[in-house]
Formats: structure tokens, C-alpha cells, sequence
């Protein structure tokens, strides 16, 4: 699914295709064309515009999908969206305005934090004793 047919759903659905604001989409889209500009331009120029490469790494983060479905769903190889989404993630990384604030920062905001325990003991598995008489040899010995 190109950018073209998902830039004009709903704030909702687009949040729930791509997992991220529009607002935030945007801001990749942003992060990824200043890059561009950086950087001389040497080789083929991209198949795909920089909201569509944002859209597949999306994709990719979002869906657990192998870069071969993807590529298959692109219409690239599997090695190109392979390097897309490498360079796209790598850009993301870097940049220090998509980060999420750390533990010290969220202690210092004032807001509770809210922690769920579980339980996740191991209990011992039930299953009958081996010995010599009910197992196969011995009783194939005593038939003899």
C-alpha cells in the first residue's frame, strides 16, 4: 500500500495501519529528506519517494514481515528493502527528536507510574515415575 492511498485515511486508521501519528509520519518523512539533501548524490536515484520508504519501514517494524514479502508487496528485491530499511532505521536512530524521554526524565515529570507484577514461578511437571517393571525392555525380558 503506497503512501498515495494512505495519506488520505483518518487520524484513527492511520494510526492503526502505521502505528504513528500523522503528525510523527511527517516528522520521519522530514528527518529523512534533510538527510537526503546531505548527502551527494551518487548512483541510481530511489524507486521509491521518501514517505513510501518511510511507509515500508513502518511495515517492517510494525508487521514482523520478511524483506521478501515486502519486496514482493513493492515490486523491489529483497537486498533494496533490505538497504532501505536499514538506512531508514539508521536515520531515525540518529536523529534525537523521535527519542522517548528516558526513566529519570519520566520520574522528574511528576506523573505515577503504574507497575503490574506477574507471577511467573515454575511449578514442577506431575508425571508418573519410571522404574524397571512397566518399562518396555522388562516386560519384553519376562515374555522371553
Amino acid at each position: 500500500m503506497t503512501y498515495e492511498k494512505v495519506k488520505d485515511l483518518k487520524p484513527q486508521e492511520f494510526k492503526r495501519l502505521c502505528g504513528v501519528r500523522k503528525e510523527t509520519f511527517a516528522k520521519m518523512v522530514e528527518l529523512v529528506e534533510t538527510n537526503e539533501k546531505q548527502k551527494i548524490k551518487t548512483g541510481r536515484p530511489s524507486k521509491l519517494s521518501p514517505e513510501n520508504q518511510v511507509l515500508m519501514t513502518l511495515e517492517y517494524l510494525r508487521e514482523y514481515r520478511t524483506y521478501f514479502h515486502i519486496g514482493q508487496h513493492w515490486g523491489l528485491n529483497e537486498s533494496t528493502v533490505y538497504r532501505i530499511i536499514r538506512k531508514i532505521e539508521n536515520i531515525l536512530i540518529k536523529s534525537k527528536e523521535l527519542r522517548i524521554p528516558g526513566k529519570k526524565q519520566l520520574l522528574k515529570s511528576g506523573n505515577p507510574i503504574e507497575i503490574a507484577v506477574i507471577d511467573v514461578t515454575e511449578t514442577p511437571l506431575e508425571r508418573p515415575q519410571k522404574n524397571r517393571k512397566s518399562s518396555t525392555v522388562a516386560r519384553r525380558k519376562s515374555t522371553l
